[in-house]
């Protein structure tokens, strides 16, 4: 049966941008497909590196980072969570209530540092002087300030055992490029990472001090956020920590285990490594679909890592985690967006209440010019992120969460799917409507005055005008979509290289 009335908001304070959501697009038939999502960890084994190497990758910050192995991604899965998460509030709005990817989370599943300088730098000196300094040689292709993962990989793959300690550091300042550039700094670009980032391992024991994983969070936040909007058709950032973010929270999708896997691995990534059943097959997007929006209580794991063994979490990592419930701002470079752990209070092990509003701001999204002063630009998100102790969100034990979950179906999307789809829907009510005008045409005249039959006529006249603009209304909306079928059929086939 079709979910009564409106999927909402009937509140739009807080879902404000609901006109722009790819939900919308969803409701009105018009179905985008599975996201093209861009992680590119393919090749990351293929980098051989030396003892001196994995020494400096470490100081650097990236011990565990560079263990995790590439999983195989579920396209209609992240997909389907997309069009939950909402860039007005950095969460996704479930049945049962909000819920986000935290500092926590990021710390645990990655083991990146969430605690530390705010990952930003000075963006004054030119691209090819960066790699001239930096890596010993310039790539010839150097648009946009971006340098080709494959370049990087082609050149600094293979150190020297004899290398003198220079080429060490170039080359596993390459290697720390291409695996930020490969996994939380993805791009939608394609095979390629801003140069930029370079500049952060000029000094690594100065690189082990910056937060990453607030970094990781910050660039997965805008990159949600931007594939929310029913225009876009990609997504980039840490795919793998989106993904196994829902293994472990969300009964939807999750994979089976051939066999119980080893406890104490970390980071908690590794779970899923190579423990996928087959006999389990994967949904397509409309399944998944219907079983968010259908979530029950049961099927969320609020607190997914209360019985794991802590022995095994590093201590560095385990100190920090108190920050995991700090409101503030997350900053990657000249993205900046906001962590609420108040409105995920469940996700702490809390009762949730009514959250405060949030405060509408602008994103602030330039290119990668050369020259730009992001630090001056961004002094008010540098300042909150410096406060980010003196906020750490605290539960109420005297919530009603009755109270919160009417204020949260007024406000919310309360589901994204039809349970009949666009074109059903039309059929029917063209088929009704057919069946009507067949009525009205087998109606005897016989008897009736004039009036009767001029308004006879005029109720055929209605039924077949409607009808008319039924059937013109479904055609347009099953021709946008076929144009839309079409065109990432094209697109497709132009990154195969077929056009």
């Amino acid at each position: 049966m079709e979910p009564p009335g409106d999927p909402g908001p009937i509140d739009n304070s807080v879902l404000y941008d609901q006109d722009n959501h790819v939900s919308s697009a969803v409701w009105d038939g018009q179905e985008r497909g599975v996201l093209r999502c861009h992680e590119h960890t393919s090749l990351l084994d293929q980098w051989k590196l030396t003892p001196k190497q994995i020494e400096l990758v470490v100081k650097a910050g990236f011990q565990y980072l560079r263990m995790i192995p590439a999983i195989n991604f579920d396209s209609a899965l992240i997909a389907a969570l997309v069009e939950r998460w909402r860039r007005e509030t950095n969460t996704f709005h479930l049945p049962g209530g909000e819920m986000t990817i935290t500092l926590g989370d990021v710390a645990l599943l990655l083991g990146l540092a969430i605690d530390g300088e705010p990952v930003i730098g000075t963006t004054s000196s030119t691209p090819s002087s960066l790699c001239a300094k930096l890596l010993g040689r310039v790539p010839e292709d150097l648009s946009g300030g971006m340098v080709k993962l494959t370049w990087l990989k082609e050149f600094f793959s293979q150190c020297p055992k004899d290398a003198p300690i220079e080429e060490i550091e170039c080359r596993t300042r390459a290697y720390l490029l291409y695996l930020v550039g490969s996994t939380i700094f993805s791009t939608t670009t394609g095979n390629k990472v801003p140069v930029m980032y370079l500049s952060l391992f000029e000094d690594f024991d100065k690189a082990g001090r910056f937060a990453w994983g607030a970094a990781a969070l910050a660039f997965l936040y805008r990159a949600l956020g931007n594939a929310s909007l029913k225009t876009q058709s990609t997504i980039s950032g840490s795919l793998t920590l989106l993904q196994c973010w829902s293994y472990y929270h969300l009964n939807v999708g999750r994979p089976r285990f051939n066999q119980e896997p080893n406890q104490g691995c970390f980071p908690l990534v590794l779970w899923w490594k190579g423990k996928q059943s087959g006999s389990r097959m994967r949904c397509n997007i409309v399944s998944y679909r219907k079983a968010l929006d259908s979530l029950n209580p049961t099927d969320i794991e609020w607190l997914p890592y209360k019985d794991i063994d802590h022995t095994e979490i590093p201590e560095d990592i385990k100190n920090t985690l108190t920050l995991r419930a700090s409101k503030t701002m997350l900053i990657c470079f000249e993205k900046a967006e906001r962590h609420l752990p108040d409105r995920c209070l469940r996700q702490f092990g809390m009762l949730q209440g009514i959250p405060k509003d949030v405060q509408r701001w602008e994103r602030k999204s330039r290119a990668y010019d050369h020259g730009v002063d992001i630090l001056g630009k961004m002094q008010s998100e540098l300042d909150e992120w410096s406060m980010r102790r003196l906020h750490i969100v605290e539960g109420d034990d005297d919530v009603d969460e009755k109270e919160y979950m009417q204020w949260y179906q007024r406000i919310t999307r309360k589901f994204v799917g039809r349970l009949t789809s666009v074109e059903s829907e039309f059929k029917g009510k063209v088929e009704a409507l057919n069946e009507i005008a067949s009525m009205l045409d087998r109606f005897s005249e016989d008897g009736m005055d004039s009036q009767d039959r001029k308004l006879l006529d005029e109720v055929k006249d209605i039924v077949h005008n409607y009808l008319i603009d039924e059937v013109g209304e479904s055609q347009k909306k099953i021709g946008t979509k076929s144009t839309k079928k079409r065109k990432r059929k094209d697109d497709l086939n132009c990154e195969d290289g077929q056009c």
